[in-house]
């Protein structure tokens, strides 16, 4: 297993953001974006986990990086689950390595693009049962939620950023929105937030993400 990219900060850590890059990218995919976002949080450490690589059936089997396999697209996104929750289980081990540094959890944070936003998603809240500082969840969707779902008290104060393109053809930008009604319907703080643009990352989105997580690390 590839060990993750560990970005430390100028002054002694007191927080962390744990970031998931998306389906065929790899753990450097984010690296500008924290570099950026850490010129501002001087005492925050990112961790850039890098996924497998395995064959992706939609992709004709293809190997590559992949926190879990995608099995089909329509009508809904069929997924292996046992990889998505072996994926979950990476993320709550990194969280706890965090807290075992001294890193109260209640200042980490997961952020995860398209499929690395489905983990953390279904980290926060499905696998997770502590406080966390806030989850960011980028250009995704929440293949683990669903009516019979219940969160706890420590799940609903978890707060969420939801950032996604207007014009997303990859996630389609209701399936982003789906996942955000739903942890609004079950009491959760969170935020919607689109932009024009696709699958991608803008450099205002990235603006508006360092601005939502410094007000939470005050």
């Amino acid at each position: 297993m590839t060990e993750p990219l560990i970005l430390q900060p100028v002054k002694p850590a007191d927080a962390c953001v744990i970031w998931l890059h998306g389906l065929g990218a790899d753990r450097y995919d984010f690296l500008p974006v924290a570099e950026a976002l850490q010129e501002n949080l001087l005492t925050t450490r990112f961790v850039l986990p890098q996924a497998p690589t395995r064959a992706v059936t939609i992709n004709g089997g293809y190997e590559m990086p992949s926190w879990y396999d995608i099995l089909a697209m329509s009508p809904a996104r069929a997924i292996s689950r046992e990889q998505l929750e072996e994926s979950a289980q990476r993320v709550v081990d990194l969280i706890e390595v965090q807290k075992a540094s001294g890193i109260d959890a209640s200042r980490i944070f997961l952020a995860g693009f398209s499929q690395g936003g489905a983990v953390v998603l279904h980290t926060a809240f499905l696998k997770w049962q502590g406080p966390l500082g806030g989850v960011l969840a980028l250009s995704t969707y929440a293949p683990t939620f669903s009516d019979e779902l219940e969160l706890s008290a420590s799940q609903q104060r978890i707060p969420v950023l939801s950032l996604h393109g207007q014009y997303d053809d990859v996630v389609q930008n209701s399936m982003g929105r789906t996942a955000y009604e739903y942890l609004k319907q079950h009491g959760v703080t969170v935020t919607w937030q689109e932009y024009p643009m696709g699958h991608e990352v803008l450099p205002e989105e990235i603006r508006d993400i360092g601005v939502w997580l410094a007000e939470r690390l005050r």
